[in-house]
């Protein structure tokens, strides 16, 4: 099979279309025939060496996957060749064939295209669990949205939504991603690029601030999260795209009764991935009900990779970026 590999740290020049055997799926595996990809940022961070738990070069990136089941391992009995699937797979979904555990592996429902699931998974799944396992966001609440028109941002607005928030606020650093943060459930939009997103923050919320912000900036914004956080506020600390941290003093804190609460995906798939599959299965049904739209702003060829990842970096992407495997 062909995979499509980072071959050391650095620049998209290290990503390689490389030839490589066929895996076997092993006790509690299924191997998947590959149809569609997701690209994150994280596929980003970890082809620079800057992302946690990240493998160490040669390795096959990606976080998500779609396709159809080709073999399973010995004691599989909930998947059967042939049938729909997404994944988050074991190592890496960048190739024509990919390993994933059953435990980590859910049906696609008839309503759902390859394309959709494989950009829908990680985004909203992490949007999903960070308003309802990490923040716990509650009926009225106003809720701070960055990056709002990314891939978890606009199903992160959506979703918001869903839950009962009362005030959804997203920021963006360009004039052209207003609209779409809009479109995707934004009641108000904020470019941050003209000036503090915390005053306009507390001008939007009559000096309230937000009960909830969703945070995968950090470095200097995660300070202005904090002047626009109300009383009793949870900050969702869940990357760092500025490639910087953030900094909280203990006593911003404890008398205003905030919090920060970190979350991981990679660490909640690797040390809790049977608590994924609630969350799974509820943003899958929003999907198939059509309740939760998953825009895709640009597909690219498997072997054009590279291309896909100058994309996302580029800034200009809005919503989400898929690798598509035709041919098999």
């Amino acid at each position: 099979m062909l995979a499509l590999v980072v071959t050391a740290f650095g620049g998209t020049d290290v990503l390689q279309v490389v030839e490589q055997p066929i895996p076997e799926p092993s006790e509690g595996q299924i191997r998947i025939r590959v149809k569609a990809a997701s690209v994150n940022f994280s596929d980003v961070m970890a082809r620079q060496g800057r992302y946690h738990n990240a493998s160490q070069p040669p390795f096959v990136p990606g976080l998500d996957v779609a396709g159809t089941v080709d073999a399973v391992g010995a004691g599989v009995t909930t998947f059967v060749p042939g049938q729909r699937v997404v994944a988050f797979p074991s190592g890496g979904s960048y190739s024509e064939y990919t390993l994933a555990d059953v435990a980590l592996t859910y049906a696609i429902p008839e309503t759902i295209t390859f394309d959709t699931a494989a950009a829908m998974l990680t985004v909203s799944v992490t949007s999903y669990e960070l308003l309802t396992k990490v923040t716990h966001l509650l009926p009225g609440e106003r809720v701070l949205v960055h990056a709002a028109a990314g891939g978890i941002g606009t199903v992160a607005l959506q979703l918001a939504k869903h839950l009962g928030a009362g005030l959804v606020i997203g920021t963006v650093g360009r004039d052209e991603k207003m609209a779409v943060a809009k479109a995707h459930g934004a009641d108000v939009v904020i470019n941050y690029s003209h000036g503090s997103f915390a005053d306009a923050v507390m001008a939007a919320t009559d000096s309230h601030g937000v009960d909830v912000i969703l945070d995968s900036v950090a470095g200097d914004a995660f300070s202005d999260n904090l002047r626009c956080l109300a009383n009793f506020g949870r900050i969702a600390a869940f990357g760092s795209a500025s490639g910087k941290p953030g900094y909280v003093a203990t006593t911003e804190l404890h008398g205003s009764c905030r919090s920060v609460l970190g979350y991981s995906m990679g660490t909640t798939r690797r040390l809790r991935k049977e608590s994924l599959r609630a969350s799974v299965e509820a943003v899958l049904t929003l999907a198939a009900n059509d309740q939760l739209m998953i825009p895709i702003s640009a597909k690219f060829p498997f072997e054009e990779g590279a291309k896909a990842h100058k994309f996302l970096e580029s800034r200009t992407s809005t919503g989400k970026i898929l690798l598509t495997m035709d041919r098999v």
